[in-house]
């Protein structure tokens, strides 16, 4: 059984680069379907993001959890990680795995022209129409890998599928059409399976990134010296799963919540699950 995607992303501050120092670069790991930030590492550089990654899952428990990164996390150290604690993984996979890219391209283009076959394929189609846009998501999910080359199946740990979701929008008379292929581990039972959880990794970017810099303004902040940058990504992160889960103002926006636990120190106690001082 599968509880919950967890995605792990990077996001550049951009207001802490100091002097010849690059800027803070936070890798952080989201609940996608609870809003909350698990936990976050710091490094100097998007360069440096692999080992972020590496030593956030140090510190995550997964069992039960599928955990998705984008391509620059599809390594084989890092998918035995995630394995060895318990988890599975879905990795995007572009031309940093230059032959397994070539693999999945050429079997879903010769697939797309001919058919699969005997090979069972699992598919999982959406439509969502929006402001005049129509997208199309179709997922096609294949676990008998008989016809990937042994090495590369034996490169990757507990591989036990792979996938393409092939998206198509339309809007104002065009037409575009692209596809992503990724590599998944047994949590990834079928197509509906790959298709949310692929769908669910970019939740990191709308519900944490974006919040970040449009409600609590990171990227204006200009605080860069010593571990400060770093802290104060924590504690923003913090506050704003403390929004996230308050009852009290349902319907007022985050931005909303913030104005009124700066106002009202009744609720900024609640939040915090403190008693007011009388």
């Amino acid at each position: 059984m599968i509880d919950g995607v967890i995605a792990l992303d990077g996001k550049t501050v951009c207001g802490s680069r100091d002097g010849e120092n690059t800027a803070l670069h936070m890798v952080s790991a989201f609940a996608t379907a609870s809003g909350l930030c698990l936990g976050q590492e710091g490094t100097r550089g998007k360069g440096n993001e692999i080992a972020a990654i590496k030593a956030l899952l140090d510190t995550l428990t997964l069992k039960g959890c599928i955990v998705t990164i984008d391509a620059i996390g599809c390594q084989t150290e890092i998918a035995q990680q995630i394995v060895g604690r318990g988890g599975d993984y879905l990795l995007a996979v572009k031309d940093n795995q230059g032959k397994l890219a070539g693999a999945l391209r050429d079997f879903f283009a010769e697939a797309d022209a001919g058919g699969f076959g005997a090979l069972p394929v699992s598919r999982h189609e959406t439509v969502e129409k929006d402001h005049g846009r129509i997208e199309t998501r179709s997922a096609l999910w294949v676990s008998d890998l008989a016809w990937l080359d042994r090495p590369i199946r034996q490169h990757w740990p507990k591989l036990a599928g792979v996938g393409m979701v092939e998206r198509t929008r339309e809007m104002n008379g065009k037409t575009s059409t692209e596809r992503a292929f990724y590599i998944g581990s047994k949590g990834i039972a079928n197509a509906e399976t790959f298709a949310k959880a692929a769908r669910s990794h970019w939740g990191v970017e709308n519900r944490l990134h974006w919040v970040l810099d449009v409600t609590f303004r990171e990227d204006d902040c200009r605080v860069r010296k010593g571990h400060a940058p770093q802290n104060l990504s924590a504690l923003r992160k913090f506050a704003l799963s403390l929004l996230r889960q308050d009852k009290q103002y349902p319907k007022r926006s985050l931005r909303g919540r913030r104005k009124t636990a700066d106002r009202l120190p009744d609720y900024r106690a609640s939040l915090l699950g403190l008693a007011p001082l009388r």
